[in-house]
């Protein structure tokens, strides 16, 4: 009896799960067919699948990448998310083993500071957030990587100091015996161990900074341009006329790079978020 109702029990969930699979993946999907449809089909019949008139096979790529400047703003983006990312990763983890390590007063409040920063909305920061970038020249493709790595910090941290929180302290010790410094100590025995939730932080933050659109419009402008930005300006025509087809295209070509990170880390992603659950 206990069998046959744990079995239904799994039914039940597998297709929950299963329905809301489909019910993400459908968006996706759609953006997919309509990326190989003239634009007249786009507005009149979004959900047929392109055939006869309707396929123009790769021509809205091609109108989408001569019009939007897509290759120059790939790898703005690529350059914006590797190194903020990098920082991240890098400077949080250090900040979270100091902060377990340490022990002290000034560690204590600087959780609760990193905490805090996750709960505080960035529209209520955003304008004078992008006046002080203004005044501190930090408007600019180097400057905006110093502001993710602000804004990416609290969650990072918090996950980090969970996982330090599980690292026994007598395999620090005895690296230091061995004649490890700090550094030393950190980067060949603490970082290593860490691998789990390090990765589950670069794919948060990936993903966040690769389709951030509002930051980088506000600090980058029209000048240096992103993927979202480039997509969003480059795709809109005279008298609000959208070009449906080139940024459907366009965003297929956005969404492929995060979808292989993702899909070759998601492994990681699991572990690193129970790890950093670790209460100490």
């Amino acid at each position: 009896m206990k069998n046959n109702a744990e079995k239904k029990f799994n039914e039940i969930h597998f297709t929950i799960l299963l329905f809301l699979a489909i019910l993400f993946l459908v968006p996706i999907f759609l953006v997919i067919i309509n990326s190989f449809k003239s634009r007249l089909y786009i507005s009149t019949d979004p959900f047929a699948f392109p055939r006869g008139d309707m396929f123009v096979g790769m021509e809205n790529y091609l109108n989408g990448l001569k019009t939007s400047g897509f290759l120059q703003s790939f790898l703005r983006s690529l350059f914006v998310t590797v190194v903020s990312v990098f920082l991240i990763i890098v400077c949080t983890s250090m900040t979270a083993w100091f902060i377990v390590r340490e022990k002290s007063r000034l560690s204590k409040w600087l959780y609760y500071l990193f905490v805090f920063s996750m709960i505080v909305p960035f529209q209520m920061v955003m304008y004078t957030m992008t006046y002080v970038v203004n005044q501190i020249n930090f408007d600019n493709v180097v400057g905006i990587v110093f502001v993710y790595l602000g804004f990416g910090a609290g969650l990072a941290v918090f996950m980090f100091t969970g996982f330090v929180k599980s690292i026994p302290m007598e395999i620090e010790e005895a690296a230091t015996i061995d004649g490890c410094n700090p550094l030393q100590t950190y980067f060949m025995v603490v970082f290593p161990m860490l691998k789990p939730t390090a990765i589950t932080v670069a794919i948060l933050n990936a993903m966040w900074i690769w389709n951030d659109y509002l930051l980088p419009y506000l600090i980058l402008g029209t000048k240096n341009k992103t993927v979202p930005v480039a997509i969003q300006l480059a795709m809109q025509g005279a008298y609000g006329a959208t070009d449906y087809g080139g940024f459907m295209a366009m965003l297929v070509l956005a969404i492929i790079p995060i979808i292989i990170f993702y899909i070759s880390s998601q492994k990681y992603i699991i572990k690193g978020v129970v790890a950093g659950a670790v209460k100490g």
